[in-house]
């Protein structure tokens, strides 16, 4: 009997043991990253894992107080806020909070429609590169090589064209540190991620790139700013390329000029340019701007209608026409006589 009831202890002694080891050295899987969490000056362990424990940081308080016990380190976590991009184990996560997580990071927001240019000019003035450098960086073929072996979606991407279209946008929080390199990578992460598998999957089921879809939704992104008249014009600009059509966006030009324009002029539309979609047609070199998931999902998915032409209010309202002398008065009321 009693060596029955030691062989028990034993047994649950064991158990313990490995359900100890497996806990300390596996991350806990119960929540979302990433997760931020400060600790203040003063705070016992209790009060830490307890914090920790109600993020979800880490699934078992006792596993980590008795970790931080047992190797004699319970009164020297570091107080501070503290920034967790993916799941830690224990080990891990007590020796960051020992030694103290001292970077500080920034917000960047990436607006939807921005391009490389104004991504650029947002980089510099929060202080983290020269514009020239991130422009440099986002447009060298060699770093742009080393990235399509890292990002399948990127191996579509026509030769000479830059990453535009597939800098993600979204609100980032970046360590003050951190690099062209490092941020660039952040919001490529987020676009594999958000252009996930199933979007992936149906583009190629089209027989389309993504690489083309990106450059469709760009030009989509700028023209106009719902989802329902995204998928409109989806479906006017995807029809004309199917009819030999020029797709003639003013949004193209806007990126080949540098400005907007409530009407463009005659030598504005005969400027040489393979962005410019008036002279050529079918889809320009590349993308004009980094769409956001809403004109992505428009390209994939069209909306067949019978318009043929659009135009854009001041108030930014879409008026549809499905006539060129439809159109053509439309541009009477909303345009030329402003």
């Amino acid at each position: 009997m009693k060596k029955r009831i030691i062989l028990i202890l034993l047994l649950f002694i064991l158990a313990g043991f490995f359900y100890f080891i497996y806990a300390l050295t596996n991350p806990c899987q119960k929540t979302s990253f990433p997760q931020r969490i400060t600790i203040k000056k003063g705070e016992t362990v209790n009060q830490i894992s307890d914090k920790l424990k109600n993020k979800n940081i880490i699934c078992d308080s006792f596993v980590f107080e008795t970790y931080l016990w047992l190797s004699g380190k319970e009164g020297r976590i570091k107080a501070g806020e503290y920034f967790f991009e993916k799941p830690l184990n224990i080990k891990n996560l007590t020796f960051i909070l020992l030694k103290g997580q001292r970077k500080k990071e920034k917000t960047i927001k990436i607006i939807e429609g921005w391009n490389i240019r104004d991504i650029a000019n947002l980089l510099e003035k929060k202080g983290f590169c020269d514009k020239k450098d991130f422009l440099s960086y986002v447009s060298d073929k060699k770093e742009i090589l080393k990235l399509k072996l890292k990002y399948p979606f990127l191996k579509d991407m026509k030769e000479g064209t830059s990453l535009e279209g597939y800098l993600f946008p979204d609100t980032y929080r970046v360590y003050e540190d951190a690099d062209i390199e490092d941020i660039v990578e952040k919001m490529l992460n987020n676009f594999g991620k958000k252009v996930d598998d199933n979007l992936r999957n149906e583009i190629k089921k089209q027989n389309k790139t993504v690489f083309e879809i990106v450059t469709m939704a760009s030009i989509i992104e700028k023209e106009v700013r719902n989802e329902e008249d995204m998928k409109i014009v989806s479906g006017i600009f995807w029809n004309r390329i199917k009819n030999g059509q020029a797709l003639q966006s003013c949004a193209t030009l806007a990126y080949i000029l540098g400005k907007n324009k409530r009407q463009y002029s005659y030598e504005d539309i005969k400027v040489v340019s393979p962005y410019n979609t008036y002279l050529n047609k079918g889809l320009p070199v590349g993308p004009i701007a980094n769409p956001g998931l809403t004109a992505i999902k428009a390209a994939i998915f069209p909306e067949k209608t019978d318009f043929n032409y659009f135009l854009s209010k001041e108030n930014g309202e879409t008026v549809f026409s499905k006539t060129l002398k439809e159109h053509e008065l439309n541009k009477l009321k909303y345009i030329n006589n402003k």
